[in-house]
């Protein structure tokens, strides 16, 4: 199984957009600072996640969120989180 996921840092306040094999494993290595891209906004909270049985999907969808669209479908799937951060 494949994940797509969101995290939100309260410190940055701001949203970072991924996609991995293992959700969980993940989570703890962008909390534990062995992602440098995320280091600075520990801790980080899982907002939202999609499951994917194939890997090319997930990709895909991660690469769709990060978009001009998939931007806009987040403010609709994100509207009651934060106020809708995306």
């Amino acid at each position: 199984m494949y994940y797509v996921y969101i995290l939100w840092s309260n410190k940055l306040k701001k949203k970072y957009i991924g996609f991995t094999n293992d959700l969980r494993t993940r989570l703890k290595q962008h909390n534990s600072g062995q992602t440098n891209f995320t280091n600075r906004g520990k801790p980080w909270k899982l907002i939202y996640y999609e499951g994917f049985v194939s890997e090319y999907d997930a990709n895909s969808e991660e690469k769709f969120l990060k978009s001009g669209k998939g931007r806009e479908r987040l403010k609709y799937l994100l509207v009651h989180t934060f106020g809708g951060i995306a």
